[in-house]
């Protein structure tokens, strides 16, 4: 994904099409995106998700070269419903193959996944750079990353964890005891499949609200430096880039200090951390300031998304997929919505202004993190009846 953002300018100009026009594409990757995630996610639950990583990974490395090869906008809008299909698969299985991972695990381990995807991000620049240095095609940097990524996925796939199974241990009590009520309640998760739990709809809606907040830095930080503070634009390009490098370094701190306080601490302080670090950067009137508090920003939010999907993967075990595609699908929305909201609201008020709408979500969530608590199970509540029987 990190090589389709590095070559989209030269794809833009390859096809021939405006900012506004690639802004309209772009709704296809995101619609694209949106609908892989919805759909893999029951796929996952059902076909375990290392089968999905697999089908997700393959056809996201080889989709990736077709922005390459589009010569008008429809079948670039075409590529990149493709791509973002191809993406949306690969983001929830992966996830939800990361709860797994992390379940079986014993401590935290997602946000340190999500720092290397932040890797991914910046290795990806550093050779998009170099190839376009060359004068490289599009479609050949694009068929050589496809051509990896299917290997790759090839062969890291059949190391991840199969599709988890209730122990044979476990069922024959269930067969000798039919009376008690913790062993029937499992075969009750049909009707979670059916109906999601509000948990799972309350973690998306908070997930949604923080990656708005991300996007909202991925696509003004620079241009608030530039156009509000009258920075260069070199200095002004330092705002996502320490917002970016907080977010990788953050991620690979979360997981000891959610090993240590919790998932609830981490969302509640770290988005209060992340609106603090948002209202120093909006009212600086000082480009130092401002940096800073845009990195402030991403310490904050670096550790709250991976504790989202880790909830929602464990609200119901063998929902797993199901829930964090709805999660994630909430978010990715939030992400595409950053730069919808605010771009109508600066013909209302100051850019450095609208931020305060990011600001009062991540107030909002840290006010709300304690919806990461489990629920708690109700098979506690009938040992006195079964006792009593």
């Amino acid at each position: 994904m990190g090589m389709w953002i590095v070559h989209i300018p030269a794809i833009e100009h390859q096809v021939g099409i405006t900012h506004a026009v690639l802004g309209w594409l772009l709704l296809f990757l995101g619609g694209g995106a949106f609908t892989g995630m919805q759909v893999c996610g029951a796929l996952a639950d059902r076909f375990g998700s290392r089968n999905i990583v697999l089908a997700g990974g393959a056809l996201c490395s080889a989709t990736v070269v077709l922005p390459g090869l589009a010569a008008s906008p429809w079948a670039l809008a075409a590529a990149l419903l493709a791509l973002g299909f191809g993406n949306g698969c690969l983001d929830v299985s992966m996830n939800t193959q990361a709860v797994q991972v992390e379940r079986g695990y014993g401590r935290p381990v997602m946000s340190a996944f999500h720092a290397v995807f932040s890797v991914g991000g910046v290795i990806a620049s550093l050779i998009g750079a170099r190839t376009l240095s060359w004068d490289w095609r599009p479609a050949t940097t694009l068929t050589a990353v496809a051509v990896t990524g299917v290997l790759i996925t090839f062969a890291l796939v059949p190391g991840m964890l199969p599709p988890e199974r209730p122990s044979p241990a476990t069922t024959p009590p269930r067969q000798t005891d039919s009376t008690p009520s913790p062993p029937p309640s499992p075969p009750k998760a049909p009707a979670p499949k059916r109906r999601t739990p509000s948990q799972v709809w309350a973690l998306g809606v908070l997930a949604l609200l923080l990656m708005l907040c991300e996007g909202v830095a991925n696509d003004w930080s620079v241009l608030h430096l530039k156009d509000v503070l009258d920075a260069p634009a070199a200095t002004a390009a330092l705002a996502y880039g320490g917002f970016a490098t907080a977010m990788t370094v953050g991620r690979f701190v979360t997981d000891r200090v959610v090993g240590r306080f919790g998932r609830v601490f981490v969302v509640r302080y770290g988005a209060a951390f992340g609106a603090l670090g948002l209202t120093v950067a909006s009212l600086s009137p000082w480009v130092p300031l401002a940096l800073f508090g845009w990195t402030v920003f991403g310490i904050g939010l670096s550790g709250c998304i991976p504790q989202f999907f880790t909830a929602a993967g464990n609200v119901d075990p063998e929902s797993s997929g199901a829930n964090v595609s709805k999660v994630a699908g909430l978010g990715y929305v939030g992400m595409l919505a950053g730069p919808a909201i605010i771009g109508p609201l600066t013909h209302l008020v100051p850019l450095n202004l609208t931020f305060f709408l990011p600001v009062a979500f991540c107030v909002a969530a840290a006010v709300s993190a304690g919806i990461l608590r489990p629920a708690h199970r109700k098979t506690t509540r009938p040992e006195p009846a079964r006792a009593e029987a």
